[in-house]
């Protein structure tokens, strides 16, 4: 069970200051995580089995390390990894999948666009009170459970905006992504750009990194599925899809 242990540390990486501890958790989920990202570029339904063993690894270590709300948000990717492997292997009658990837369509963006803006602001005024809210909920399941678990003591998120935005937007990034969506990727794109950002300036590199290999990733999930939608007769902003 040691594995499990973030206190269990395959390589010390000398970057930053003071370096970066790498555990054999962190190594493995964050090793599936990048298989995930590559394999839905390349519309691949496996890349699902890999996010789900990303989100589990993910959710022990903030359990250990006593990041609850952020625990309870591995739930929801965890439920998004089930539903996207579920809507990408739907076939027809005539064993044709259900999905193909395309553009959202003009009314269908505006909608995703004023829930991201208006998810972001509102987390943005409010980030430690939702935090102290989703750590609240999940320390109650946990009792529920049996885990003797205490609310731990929170800080005041040193970027509220930052956060608020990639955590908001990596939400509806998996929500597109389990559809089909090509703007998935788009906002990965950003998601990614931001993290690099945050963790260079904090002096984590070794996560900024890792979060510039994501954002390579990304990149080419973008240029792959523009072209795949391409080929599908579909067209960004289109009025009907």
């Amino acid at each position: 069970m040691s594995f499990f242990s973030t206190g269990n540390i395959l390589v010390h990486i000398p970057l930053g200051v003071g370096g970066y501890d790498l555990s054999w958790i962190e190594a493995v989920g964050t090793l599936f995580g990048l298989l995930c990202i590559w394999c839905a570029s390349k519309e691949k339904i496996i890349n699902y089995l890999f996010g789900l063993i990303n989100v589990t690894l993910f959710a022990v270590i903030f359990f250990q390390i006593q990041l609850y709300a952020s625990l309870l948000l591995q739930l929801f990717f965890f439920g998004a990894n089930i539903y996207g492997w579920y809507a990408w292997s739907r076939q027809t009658h005539n064993h044709q999948v259900v999905l193909h990837i395309r553009w959202l369509s003009l009314p269908k963006a505006l909608v995703w666009a004023a829930v991201g803006t208006s998810g972001i602001a509102l987390m943005a005024v409010n980030i430690d009170r939702v935090s102290a809210w989703l750590t609240q909920i999940a320390v109650a399941m946990m009792q529920a459970l049996g885990i003797s678990v205490q609310i731990p003591a929170l800080q005041p998120d040193a970027f509220p905006f930052w956060d608020s935005a990639m955590t908001v937007l990596s939400i509806v990034a998996m929500i597109l992504m389990t559809r089909k969506y090509v703007e998935n990727w788009l906002l990965w794109v950003v998601i990614d750009v931001i993290s690099v950002a945050i963790f260079a300036y904090q002096g984590v590199y070794a996560m900024a990194l890792e979060y510039i290999i994501l954002t390579l990733i990304a990149l080419n999930g973008s240029w792959l599925w523009i072209k795949s939608a391409r080929q599908n007769d579909s067209c960004p902003l289109s009025s009907a899809q």
